[in-house]
């Protein structure tokens, strides 16, 4: 039963993922402090922030612009994480691992945007 936003999947998921991105971000160079490691920690937490604010709004329309949003954020977040692999910041397989990840995210907060249409 879905009580509060914290109960949604998506909203677990996306803060779980968010998590994961403040620990791989602490072994960046420290010259990407208000740079990478910046963008990629607001980009990540945008999505979980996004599903709690649409859904706090009691309105079927604002929680489907806000998990829009968070949709955007997501695909900003993915594109992060490639420039950090790109950069060698992180590696090959912690892209992988992580952007698979990213991928079930997306999906799932697209099959809930389609769910609420």
């Amino acid at each position: 039963m879905i009580r509060t936003y914290e109960d949604l999947e998506i909203y677990k998921k996306s803060y779980e993922l968010a998590l994961d991105i403040y620990k791989l971000t602490k072994k960046f160079p420290k010259d990407e402090l208000y740079g990478l490691i910046s963008q990629i920690r607001r980009a990540s937490t945008s999505i979980t922030l996004n599903i709690a604010e649409g859904y706090g709004r009691l309105s079927k329309e604002d929680f489907k612009r806000f998990l829009k949003i968070s949709l955007g954020s997501t695909n900003e977040t993915m594109t992060l994480l490639k420039f950090s692999k790109d950069l060698k910041y992180i590696n090959e397989k912690e892209y992988i691992d992580i952007n698979k990840k990213y991928d079930i995210l997306c999906r799932m907060i697209y099959s809930m945007i389609k769910k609420w249409n």
